[in-house]
């Protein structure tokens, strides 16, 4: 974890959040800046900066992630309607907290994209 990360700060409850769900390895928790009625940031324990720096060996954690944001669009009840998924890659992608996470979008209708 990284001492100054507000993620890792999160992930170890030295910052408040609003937790939707937690496992060992993952937290999910609302967005203090939601686009969508539902927004949930599904972000590691540890701290990987983005997707480019996921190893190999922790395609078990990516996994349980996209498994995790099938349980959060159950929990918020967004999963029969439709939500979607994003993991924003580096700066041009939009991220700007750099700590891997996943947004987890619905509640809403969402444009179209591409």
């Amino acid at each position: 974890m990284s001492e100054e990360c507000i993620f890792c700060r999160i992930a170890k409850g030295e910052i408040p959040a609003e937790k939707i769900y937690e496992s060992d390895n993952v937290v999910a928790f609302n967005d203090i800046n939601p686009i969508a009625p539902t927004h949930v940031l599904i972000v590691p324990k540890e701290h990987i900066t983005s997707l480019n720096q996921m190893k190999d060996d922790k395609s078990s954690l990516a996994g349980e992630m996209i498994m995790i944001a099938r349980e959060v669009a159950k929990k918020t009840g967004v999963a029969e309607g439709g939500y979607r998924t994003i993991i924003n890659t580096n700066r041009s992608a939009g991220q700007e907290i750099f700590h891997l996470h996943m947004h987890v979008i619905g509640g809403r209708p969402l444009e179209k994209m591409g």
